[in-house]
């Protein structure tokens, strides 16, 4: 199995991990029809329990 020929120094480490962690986005929210709370996209909503139109899972306003 092939092995480095030299360790990789911290500043090369570090470079690597600003690039990828400087480019992570914050999650797409978006208003929630049912009850107006920001949700994300694609998930059901924390507060009211619905997606798609359906109720999916009890909110934290019916528990």
């Amino acid at each position: 199995m092939a092995n480095p020929k030299r360790k990789t120094s911290k500043s090369r480490t570090a470079k690597r991990r600003a690039k990828f962690y400087g480019s992570l986005k914050a999650p797409e929210m978006m208003e929630c029809p049912n009850c107006g709370s920001p949700k994300q996209l694609h998930r059901a909503c924390p507060s009211c329990g619905h997606y798609r139109g359906r109720q999916v899972t009890e909110g934290a306003e019916l528990a």
